[in-house]
Formats: structure tokens, sequence, C-alpha cells
């Protein structure tokens, strides 16, 4: 294999992702969601863990610790022992786990971009969804809409999430729309909405929007009659990866449609109780490209 130079690593838009999320020992969510899809496109990525807990909450059981804010601060500040975080092209956020860690977040953030002002920041605003409501302490939501969206680039909710941070209901294209616009007023430039549902699209569908400086688009994949845990996940990390590498949304958008559905596809066939995220790799690395993205 040809060593690596720092041309080659220019030509190939490799970026590092500072990726501060939750960590499961079984499965694949948050930080073992990501990680791996972002290095199979050829990112470098440097997990910060919230939790390290053995499993997703979705079982209604799991072992492990949450770890203290203080902790999560010291695994960053060791990173900025290394002269590193001035080497930070994306931090990438998740599920915070404790409330206390979103200062710590936004903090990061500040320092990242004090260091390299072209860093962005992407944030999953992980609440919950439409079908089981809120999955994380009430706290989390109005830090997230009040201290850490406003600071974000990017963010990624989906449409239940994407109505509480705006106060908007996404019922609609056209409210969906609206309520997009609303969160670009809060900061962030780029918005793609996951799980987007509405009555005027075709049954067993779903779609996913973005939107950024340039315009809107939309994306309609065919919606399987299961769920797996860690999906939005997925999506996230690959559309951060994708549009840090190229800043074309509707490209990033239709690279991600096409991984994620054949990811979920797979392990919908296989009956897999977690995604198969190894499994699916060549679907992040060489996407099909098989939905049209429509300009909105």
């Amino acid at each position: 294999m040809p060593k690596m130079t720092p041309a080659t690593v220019h030509n190939r838009c490799m970026k590092n992702i500072l990726s501060i999320q939750s960590a499961v020992a079984y499965g694949h969510v948050g930080n073992s969601a990501a990680v791996f899809p972002l290095q199979r496109i050829g990112h470098e990525v440097w997990p910060v863990y919230t939790v390290n807990f053995s499993n997703h909450t979705g079982y209604g059981s799991w072992k492990g610790p949450m770890i203290p804010a203080e902790d999560v601060r010291e695994v960053i500040a060791g990173i900025g022992d290394r002269g590193a975080l001035k080497d930070v092209d994306v931090v990438l956020s998740g599920y915070l786990g404790g409330d206390d860690i979103a200062q710590v977040v936004v903090d990061t953030v500040k320092t990242v971009k004090e260091q390299n002002p072209a860093a962005v920041y992407s944030c999953d605003p992980v609440m919950g969804n439409a079908k089981s409501g809120c999955h994380v302490s009430e706290n989390i939501p109005p830090l997230l809409r009040d201290t850490v969206v406003p600071d974000a680039d990017i963010i990624t909710p989906n449409q239940f999430e994407l109505g509480y941070l705006t106060g908007r209901d996404a019922t609609d294209l056209e409210s969906t729309l609206e309520a997009i616009e609303a969160a670009k007023v809060m900061g962030p430039s780029v918005v793609l909405v996951t799980s987007v549902q509405r009555s005027d699209q075709p049954d067993n569908t779903v779609e996913m929007i973005v939107s950024d400086e340039h315009g809107a688009w939309i994306v309609q994949t065919p919606r399987l009659p299961f769920k797996r845990n860690g999906s939005g996940d997925v999506a996230c990390a690959l559309f951060t990866g994708h549009y840090a590498e190229t800043g074309d949304a509707a490209d990033a958008l239709a690279k991600t449609a096409s991984s994620v559905f054949d990811l979920l596809e797979a392990t919908y066939n296989e009956g897999a109780p977690e995604l198969l995220l190894v499994e699916s790799q060549d679907a992040y690395a060489h996407p099909q490209m098989q939905f049209e993205v429509r300009a909105l």
C-alpha cells in the first residue's frame, strides 16, 4: 500500500472529527454507530464518550456509567495537551447523557473554533421521536434549544425534535420548511431533518429534507416496517462527513439516504436485533445513489 502523504490526505479531503457522544458495548448507537461509517468514508475520528453503557436504553435495562461532565472535559483537555484541537475540522455531538455535558460541548466548540476558525460544529439534538416521545432527561431539550443549537453550524433533528426546537408543528411539507427556516434563525446554517412523515406522501415511504444557504432538497425512500436504534446516529454522521468534505448539501443527502437505507434493509432482511453496521460497510464507501434528490 502506498505511503500516505499530506498531499494525498488533502486531495482526499479527509477531516479530523471530534465526536462527543454515547458509547455502548453491545449494538450500535452514538459513537458506536457513528465512528466506523465515518472512518469507512475516509475521515479520522476522535471519539469522546458521554456514557459507557452495556447496550442502548431502548432495551429497558442496561449497565455501565454515565460519564461525569468533568471527566468528559478532562478527556478533551488531554487532546488539547497534545496540541491537536487546532487540527479539528468538525465537532460532532449526539446523545449528551448528563445535562451538565451541554456546557462542555459548547465550551469545546468555542475552544476548537478559536484555534481553527474554519472548524464547524454539527449537532444531532437527540431528544426522542414522534412515536415514543422524549427519552432523555427533561432538562436536556431546553438546554439543546437554548444553549447548544444556537452555537451549531449544522443540526440534524428528526421531525419531532425540529418541532420542539422551533415551537412549530411540522406536519406537512410547508410547515416543515417553515420550521427549518425558524431553526436557521436560531443559529445553524444547515438543517437536515430526518424521519419526515406527512399526510400527502405515498404510503410506506419516509423522507429527509436538507436546507442550507443555497436551497432545500428532499429525498424519499421506502419505509421498512421496523425500527432499529442508531440509524439516526449513522445518518447524522454520514451527512456531516459528506457535507464537511464537499459543501454540497444535495449530494450529501443523496449519499446519506442511499447508505442508511441499504444498512436498514440489510438489517431488516436478516432480522438482526442490532444494525448490521460492519456488514453494510460497502454501502457507506460506495453509495448506490438509487434515490432521486429533488430541489424544493
